[in-house]
């Protein structure tokens, strides 16, 4: 059965940095499209970040560009979700999800997702 585990979430002050990891089991994420995803309370879950499964062409929503990084490591099975400058509203449940879909974009729709990292950011 396939897991992906999400990691790295906490409180943090406006201006600090998490950096979320997501290990996957069963599969290997290096030939999967990953993106990560949050859910607000009271909000609908929003894309945040994806990394293509081809060339790992990676894609940000506007307002976190310049300050989120995706990656991959390989050896580690893991993609990351590197987050700087953070603000009060990213405060999230942040989830990460693969899908086997393969190409240079990211998919609309995912196979696999996570439980979730609570990321909060408040002075």
């Amino acid at each position: 059965q396939v897991h992906l585990v999400e990691s790295g979430g906490g409180l943090v002050q406006p201006g600090g940095s998490l950096r979320l990891s997501c290990a996957a089991s069963v599969i290997s994420l290096d030939t999967y499209a990953v993106g990560w995803f949050r859910q607000a309370p009271g909000k609908e879950r929003e894309g945040v970040s994806c990394i293509s499964s081809r060339n790992s062409n990676t894609y940000y929503r506007n307002s976190v560009k310049g300050r989120f990084t995706i990656s991959r490591d390989n050896a580690k099975n893991t993609v990351y979700l590197q987050m700087n400058d953070l603000k009060p509203e990213d405060t999230a449940v942040y989830f990460c999800a693969a899908d086997d879909s393969y190409g240079d974009t990211c998919p609309r729709d995912y196979d696999y997702w996570g439980q979730g990292t609570q990321v909060t950011v408040s002075s």
